[in-house]
């Protein structure tokens, strides 16, 4: 196995960097494992971030997934209040390869040579049964199978939910949902939780998924209509909910979005920083995809305290409240909900710099 660390000017150009502190390209033949760990910020703590595997067009495409996705990581974790910092692992799938317990070994190897910086966990493309077979060669990692909290996408789901009541309330004036319209794009295990529960909440449901199979079963359990993924934007619907994959809300999309809201699971759901103030313009009201999407974090990095189960719960359901005074800033300020989510994390972290500094 060979692990390369990126040198600052290699990377200084990239438009993804973001004076990242350490990014590390991993190779191993004999599994076929190509990667990249991307540690963003540390100030809070050592970078917890999950690992991604996904057959990207080339490694231009992932090492741009893993630069994003950890800054990410990065802001989520302070906005959430955690004693952790940002990071993100990519594993990049060739044409061959297949993503066996072996190759999951090596990319545990890499975890551990990076000495407790880098915390990884289940993220797209990978399961439990994964995250054990990380566990074999390092222990900094979370989410395997018969720990507290082996799947987190429950807690995601929980707090994206939360999130959208606040967004709901802001907007309309009331947490209620009965008799509004939700087009939910995206069925995966967080999409799929969020749609039921805003089923259960009243909302009416468009549905969208690239698996037939599922889009004709939520149609089934919750009299939902069914749209295509492409048109999930479009719809004519109160609240918009992206819980598909990034980049979906951009110059070409955002123009034809129909609904009073956004707010869903999927990260990086701007394509560019332009596009929050493309969407304030129009007066649609966004719910940070780093602020909105943290349950599953949150219940991951307080998996295994004492009273935990209870403690998670109610940090995760504080979303809405985080979201709230978000949408209350902006207003008051005339900003964007997504620069108020920044200034409040960078403000946590400036925070925690000068406390370094001064110890």
């Amino acid at each position: 196995m060979q692990l390369r660390h990126l040198a600052a000017p290699e990377l200084e150009d990239h438009p993804a960097y973001d004076r990242h502190q350490e990014v590390v390209r991993v190779e191993d033949t004999a599994t076929g494992l190509c990667a990249f760990i991307a540690i963003h910020d540390t100030s809070l703590g050592a970078a917890l971030g999950g690992c991604r595997v996904w057959r990207y067009a080339d490694e231009a495409e992932a090492l741009t997934d893993a630069l994003r996705l950890s800054r990410g990581m990065t802001y989520k974790n302070a906005l959430a209040g955690l004693d952790l910092g940002g990071g993100k692992a990519v594993i990049a799938l060739g044409p061959e390869t297949s993503p066996a317990p072996a190759l999951f070994r090596k990319f545990g190897e890499a975890v551990e040579a990076l000495g407790g910086r880098y915390i990884t966990a289940e993220d797209v493309g990978t399961s439990p049964a994964d995250m054990q077979a990380v566990a074999e060669a390092t222990t900094h990692v979370r989410g395997t199978p018969g720990s507290r909290v082996e799947d987190p996408s429950p807690f995601t789901a929980l707090g994206v939910f939360h999130g959208i009541l606040a967004a709901a309330e802001h907007r309309f004036g009331a947490r209620d949902l009965a008799g509004l319209t939700a087009s939910v794009q995206g069925l995966g295990h967080v999409g799929w939780r969020v749609a039921e529960m805003l089923s259960r909440a009243g909302a009416e449901l468009l549905v969208s998924d690239i698996d037939r199979a599922r889009l004709d079963k939520a149609v089934s359990a919750w009299d939902a209509a069914a749209v295509a993924p492409q048109e999930a934007h479009r719809a004519r619907a109160d609240i918009f909910v992206p819980c598909a994959l990034g980049a979906g809300l951009n110059a070409t999309t955002i123009p034809q979005i129909r609904a009073a809201i956004v707010a869903g699971a999927a990260n990086n759901q701007l394509a560019g920083p332009q596009d929050a103030s493309r969407l304030a313009e129009r007066g649609i009201l966004y719910a940070p995809d780093y602020a909105i999407n943290a349950g599953g974090v949150i219940a991951i990095a307080l998996a295994g305290k004492r009273g935990s189960a209870q403690a998670v719960t109610e940090k995760v359901e504080a979303i809405g409240a985080t979201l709230a005074a978000i949408f209350a800033r902006a207003a008051e300020e005339g900003a964007t909900t997504a620069a108020i989510a920044d200034r409040l994390a960078e403000e946590r972290l400036a925070t925690a710099r000068r406390r370094s500094q001064a110890a």
